[in-house]
C-alpha cells in the first residue's frame, strides 16, 4: 500500500517542465494583440481625432482667411503654400504635445489596463511569460503610435494637396525644396518625431507596469512631458536643457534645410534612446519580480 507524499515533497521522477504542446514562443501572438488593441474604443477615437484634424484646420484656414505673403514667416504661416507645406504644418502642430498623447496612450494603457480589468493574472496563469508578454504589449503599444505620428501629416498632404494643389515645399527662411525632394525629407522628420517619442513611450510603459490605474501610467507620462518642455524654455539652465528631450523635439526641422543637417536630429535621437532602454529595462526588471494580483 503506497503512501501519500507530504505536500511539497519531490515527486519520484521528474515532471516535465510545461505540458504537452505548450511552447511559450507561441503564446500571445502579435496578431491577435494588435486585434485587441484596434477594436478598442480609444484607438478608434484617436484615430478619428488626428484624421479629423487637418480638415479642422483647413477649415480655419477658410474661415479665417490666408495669411499674407510677406508675413509668412514660420511652417503656420506657410500652410497654405502647397500640400507638401500643409503637411508640415501638422507635424508642427503635433510636435511636442498632441503627439504626446496617442504614444503615452497607447503605451501606458496596456499593462496598467489589464490589470485594472482584472484580467493579468489570467493572461500570466495562460500562461504567457512575463518578458515575452511586455514585448508584446510595448512591440504593439509602439507600432499604432507609429501609425499616429504617420497619419496626422499623412492625411494633411492629401488634404493639403486638394484644396492648395502640388508644389514645392516652401521653408521659412525663404528658400525651398522641390517637391519631388521634399517628400523623402518629410518622411525623415516624421522617422524624426517617432524616434524623438520613444522616451515617453518607454516612460508611459514603465509606469504601466508599476500601477493598476492606466489613466495614472497616461497621465503621468503627459505629465513629464509638459514639465521637461517648461525646463527646456528655462535659458537659465544653459547647457543643462541638452539633456532634456524635449530640447531636440523640433530637430526635424533640420531634415527640411535647402543642405541636410543631420546634428541635431542625432543628438534627440541618441538622448531619447538611452532613456528608453534604461526605463524599458527598470519595466522589465520590476514587473518580472511584481507580486501579480489583479
Amino acid at each position: 500500500m503506497s503512501t501519500p507524499e507530504a505536500p511539497g515533497a519531490a515527486p519520484d521522477h521528474a515532471a516535465p517542465d510545461h505540458a504537452a504542446g505548450y511552447r511559450p514562443g507561441r503564446t500571445l501572438p502579435l496578431r491577435i494583440e494588435a486585434m485587441r488593441q484596434l477594436r478598442r474604443r480609444r484607438t478608434m477615437v484617436i484615430g478619428g481625432v488626428l484624421a479629423a484634424l487637418p480638415f479642422v484646420i483647413l477649415l480655419a484656414f477658410k474661415i479665417g482667411g490666408t495669411p499674407g505673403r510677406a508675413d509668412r514667416t514660420t511652417f503656420i504661416e506657410l500652410a497654405t503654400a502647397s500640400g507638401p507645406n500643409f503637411a508640415v504644418t501638422m507635424l508642427f502642430m503635433g510636435t511636442g504635445f498632441l503627439l504626446v498623447i496617442p504614444v503615452a496612450l497607447f503605451c501606458g494603457d496596456t499593462v496598467a489596463s489589464e490589470a485594472s480589468w482584472s484580467s493579468l493574472r489570467y493572461l500570466l496563469a495562460a500562461p504567457v511569460p512575463r518578458a515575452r508578454l511586455l514585448a508584446r504589449k510595448f512591440a504593439v503599444g509602439l507600432a499604432f503610435s507609429g501609425a499616429a505620428i504617420l497619419l496626422l501629416p499623412a492625411i494633411g498632404l492629401v488634404v493639403g494637396t486638394a484644396a492648395y494643389g502640388w508644389g514645392d515645399l516652401r521653408l521659412p527662411a525663404g528658400a525651398g525644396l522641390p517637391a519631388a525632394e521634399a517628400l523623402p525629407r518629410i518622411a525623415i522628420a516624421v522617422a524624426f518625431v517617432f524616434l524623438a517619442e520613444l522616451v515617453i513611450a518607454a516612460l508611459a510603459f514603465w509606469l504601466s507596469t508599476a500601477t493598476d490605474a492606466p489613466l495614472g501610467a497616461v497621465g503621468g507620462a503627459v505629465f513629464v512631458s509638459i514639465i521637461t518642455g517648461v525646463l527646456d524654455a528655462v535659458t537659465a539652465l544653459g547647457d543643462l536643457r541638452e539633456w532634456l528631450p524635449a530640447h531636440w523635439q523640433y530637430a526635424w526641422a533640420d531634415a527640411l534645410q535647402p543642405q541636410l543637417e543631420w546634428g541635431g536630429m542625432l543628438q534627440g535621437v541618441s538622448l531619447s534612446l538611452s532613456y528608453a532602454v534604461v526605463l524599458l529595462a527598470l519595466a522589465f526588471r520590476g514587473f518580472a519580480r511584481k507580486d501579480v494580483v489583479s
